[in-house]
């Protein structure tokens, strides 16, 4: 499942869902979490399993609530038996809590979802990112988040006045970059919240692509073409990649080799094969 762009759709706004079908991103999250007020949960339960239920060319997640809220069981009630490709957990701590939506989900019959938590949005969470790796094969990724988290402590922002991360949400993203491939899962960059700054989108994303980020959520569809670009390996890019490859495929054996007048390891045929990976091309030594 190729995740360089995952677009939020609010679950009460059926043609906003119709809409996004077309902004061209490689997945559709609807939110029945923070996008849907308390009164209107039940009408966006029963738009999004009405949208479940037509075929569609593209995974779509379904966010729902907390776990450890009621509205949990009831979004996992009316999404699971319409086999959404994936879910989105909110609040999650650590490994424990997919487990306990795996084990939600199975008891409804539903053994297929994808699980992808928020790691980061409460302060148990940053000391669960070392678990995921015990989360089971439904675990497709990890993401994280910078809003919920300065509220749960009293921190008056996240971000310095020019957008960028203050030092403790660096050290939460570093950490959740981290927790993320130490789970063998992509790690997904956070939204940017600045929708009309395209050029500081383009700046976000590529930053994101740079520190080990493969994909990143989105909150509307013209952040989508941004995104993507970001997140696709270049020409240049995929050609020093073939030669990397090719390179080691007709060394001999060693584990140093010399290309374009500078040495190459294992560490550059590794990031190789991940660039050939992100553009569905077989990397083979």
């Amino acid at each position: 499942m190729r995740l360089r762009s995952l677009l939020f759709v609010p679950g009460d706004r059926p043609d906003r869902m119709e809409k996004a079908l077309g902004a061209g991103a490689d997945a559709l999250i609807l939110d029945l979490e923070d996008a849907v007020i308390p009164g209107r949960k039940n009408e966006a339960r029963q738009a999004v399993a009405v949208f479940l239920e037509r075929p569609r060319a593209m995974p779509v997640f379904v966010r729902i609530n907390p776990l450890a809220t009621d509205l949990a069981d009831q979004d996992l009630s009316a999404v699971a038996s319409r086999r959404p490709e994936g879910i989105v957990l909110p609040k999650a701590e650590g490994g424990a809590s997919v487990i306990e939506l795996n084990r939600r989900l199975a008891a409804l019959g539903n053994m297929d979802a994808r699980l992808l938590p928020i790691a980061t949005e409460t302060p148990a969470g940053i000391f669960a990112l070392g678990s995921f790796r015990e989360a089971g094969k439904r675990l497709c990724g990890l993401t994280w988040g910078a809003e919920d988290l300065p509220a749960a402590i009293g921190a008056a922002t996240s971000r310095e006045p020019d957008g960028h991360y203050t030092p403790p949400y660096e050290v939460v993203r570093a950490l959740a970059l981290f927790g993320a491939h130490a789970a063998g899962v992509p790690a997904l960059e956070t939204v940017y919240p600045a929708l009309d700054d395209k050029e500081g989108l383009a700046a976000y994303a590529a930053r994101g692509r740079r520190d080990g980020f493969s994909g990143m959520l989105a909150l509307h569809p013209a952040q989508i073409p941004v995104i993507n670009r970001a997140f696709t390996p270049s020409g240049e890019e995929l050609d020093w990649a073939h030669r990397v490859v090719a390179a080691f495929r007709s060394g001999d054996g060693g584990g140093a080799l010399r290309l374009d007048g500078r040495m190459i390891d294992a560490p550059h045929l590794k990031l190789a094969q991940r660039l050939l990976a992100s553009a569905g091309e077989d990397g083979k030594p």
